[in-house]
């Protein structure tokens, strides 16, 4: 008696190119929904922490003013005037500004006093 043989067909263990093509697809997917929001985030980070470092400048310019006896549009050099009176950093100077903007002063008894160099040029824009 002849026996006949049948060729089977083994599929090996693995992803085919299609299954793998879906996946790509949907981390591209996923990525591009996840980056704008981080995006935003440090943004809005960036923003909160310039207005921290202006609110704390405008305090420390109040309180020297104050303690020196400055009349209303005085001038206050500043960062080294400001220095006794703000919580320096690490390294011991003044917080800069988290997006790159520079600090500077206004007259005392303006409104706002400190100001950032990036204010309205941003957004969400670095203003007190």
């Amino acid at each position: 008696m002849k026996t006949i043989r049948t060729k089977t067909t083994t599929s090996s263990p693995g992803f085919t190119l299609v299954e793998i093509m879906i996946v790509v697809a949907i981390i591209g997917l996923l990525a591009a929904i996840a980056i704008p929001n981080y995006v935003r985030a440090r943004a809005n980070s960036q923003a909160n922490a310039c207005i921290n470092n202006l609110r704390q400048i405008e305090s420390a310019c109040q309180q020297f003013a104050i303690a020196q006896g400055l009349p209303s549009g005085a001038h206050v050099n500043f960062p080294n005037d400001l220095t006794p009176y703000i919580k320096l950093n690490s390294l011991g100077s003044i917080p800069a500004c988290p997006g790159g903007g520079t600090y500077s002063l206004l007259q005392v008894g303006a409104n706002p006093q400190a100001q950032c160099s990036l204010s309205n040029t941003v957004n969400p824009p670095h203003i007190l």
